[in-house]
């Protein structure tokens, strides 16, 4: 346990400076340079997921290209974009999720990045220039999938070897796709804020890709899943709907280009979109928390009224959460993390801490605080709760155990995850084919390849985990895991690493 000196980006709102000292988050389980570490390992994973021809610059040395000629069966190029699990299936929607979370982590916390900050657009940029390729390579269409899911999910095989059917999925205007389509719009626009200054024509580009992404959206409503069927389900079926997208989408367009007619759209469409619609989660297929806290900047920073009906909804989602909140309907496990399913939990975790932080910041900027009934809850009670998660992830748990992977003195050794688990090309330069590949998913052997940063589905609802390859629920690392964890540890690493 360390105390350090505090130093804080500037930008950051003075209150909300004030609060993070009168915690003294300095003195707890973990340091500044702990959350340092933590930040660039949750990072570094993207390196681990990456599809297309790595850069010279790569890191995790044991992954290889893979994926070269993704797109050449319908005569296009879509080589590139990040792998979403365990699996070697480039699924578009949770991907565009991922870059979003990404960008959102760099725009609110990039000022306490410091070294990290050119990983951190390079993770991003490695998602838009596929994400770009996607939404510009048939006029009218925007490519959603790379890989038959199925065929792909009977073989074990590292994406180095992978052999299975890369078949491509598109929507289009006779088959439409509002959900990714928006999903992949809201990426481009926050991603496009991310690169505002460091390249202002290549931020040009997205936020120009993304209007046309919306307005296709838009204009051809329907749902992706009903559209490829098994393709993408069960998968990563639109439980929610497209609506929810549609709202997300529009605001990330307001937010980057400030044209009003973003902020009309919102206006006019907001009731049917979802507005008024209360969800205690935020996840790759319900977007409706996220929307409402990000439109509540808007209020709480610039005074826009017009988005004061959102301020007063994510109330409704910060009270949901908060133990001790006369409304609070999330449930925790004893050892005190948020718990809401049973396979991949941890996803909802830290997309839920990620907007607790997000929220404070807002609040702190004019001295708000969340009303609960009767009560209220301050910005500092917050970022207490986001810390609890966030250091039960780390390892301050009941098990002992950092869920983050290569993270501590102790995590999980045994990945869903084919690319960590089978042996480098590099090791066993012999192609593994699919039938002998599965002796690695059954071996009880530590994973050959450290998949650092990974974060994991996570421990069950009594803090119980298995760290069983087998046990995807639990053992498998997501992209949009990770993504919003990003901001939260570069939020607890702002301080100086003086102890």
């Amino acid at each position: 346990m360390s105390c350090a000196a505090v130093h804080l980006p500037s930008a950051w709102p003075l209150l909300f400076i004030a609060l993070l000292l009168s915690m003294d988050l300095s003195c707890s389980a973990f340091t500044a340079r702990d959350y340092a570490d933590a930040l660039d390992k949750s990072i570094l994973f993207y390196e681990g997921q990456r599809s297309g021809k790595l850069p010279s610059n790569q890191r995790l040395k044991w992954r290889a290209d893979s994926g070269l000629s993704d797109g050449a069966l319908d005569h296009v190029d879509l080589v590139g974009g990040y792998y979403d699990a365990g699996d070697n299936v480039k699924f578009g929607l949770p991907m565009a999720f991922t870059t979003t979370l990404l960008a959102w982590s760099v725009i609110e916390f990039g000022g306490s990045m410091q070294s990290q900050i050119q990983n951190a657009r390079a993770a991003v940029r490695w998602s838009t220039d596929y994400l770009l390729k996607a939404a510009t390579a048939t006029p009218g269409s925007l490519y959603v999938q790379v890989g038959d899911p199925n065929k792909d999910h009977q073989c074990w095989e590292r994406p180095e070897d992978m052999d299975t059917p890369r078949n491509v999925y598109k929507v289009s205007p006779q088959n439409p796709g509002s959900d990714v389509a928006a999903e992949t719009a809201a990426a481009l626009a926050a991603a496009s804020i991310v690169f505002q200054e460091s390249d202002p024509s290549y931020s040009s580009k997205l936020l120009h890709t993304a209007m046309r992404m919306f307005d296709f959206a838009d204009r051809y409503r329907g749902a992706y899943s009903d559209s490829l069927g098994s393709a993408v389900c069960p998968f990563y079926c639109s439980y929610s709907g497209f609506h929810d997208e549609l709202l997300w989408g529009a605001s990330w367009i307001y937010k980057a280009s400030q044209n009003s007619s973003y902020m009309s759209y919102i206006q006019s469409n907001g009731h049917t979109l979802g507005a008024e619609d209360d969800s205690n989660s935020f996840s790759w297929d319900d977007k409706r928390a996220g929307t409402k806290i990000l439109l509540s900047q808007g209020f709480l920073q610039k005074n826009i009224q017009e988005f004061q009906l959102y301020k007063s909804h994510s109330d409704n989602f910060i009270c949901s959460l908060i133990p001790g909140s006369p409304s609070v309907q999330a449930q925790y496990t004893p050892g005190g993390l948020l718990y809401k399913a049973g396979e991949s939990n941890l996803q909802y975790v830290t997309s839920s801490t990620f907007l607790l932080l997000a929220y404070a910041k807002y609040l702190s900027s004019n001295g708000g605080a969340a009303s609960c009934g009767g009560s209220t809850i301050t910005a500092e009670k917050l970022i207490a709760q986001a810390k609890k998660q966030v250091d039960y992830i780390l390892g301050d748990n009941p098990a002992k155990m950092s869920y983050m992977v290569g993270f501590g003195q102790r995590y999980p050794l045994h990945v869903h995850h084919r690319g960590a688990s089978v042996p480098s090309i590099h090791a066993h330069p012999a192609h593994i084919g699919c039938s002998e590949s599965f002796q690695y998913l059954q071996s009880g052997s530590p994973d050959p390849n450290v998949l650092v940063g990974a974060i994991l589905g996570g421990p069950d609802n009594n803090d119980n985990f298995a760290d069983d390859r087998n046990n995807y629920r639990q053992s498998e690392p997501a992209t949009y895991i990770n993504a919003p964890f990003v901001g939260a540890v570069a939020f607890f690493s702002a301080k100086s690493t003086a102890s």
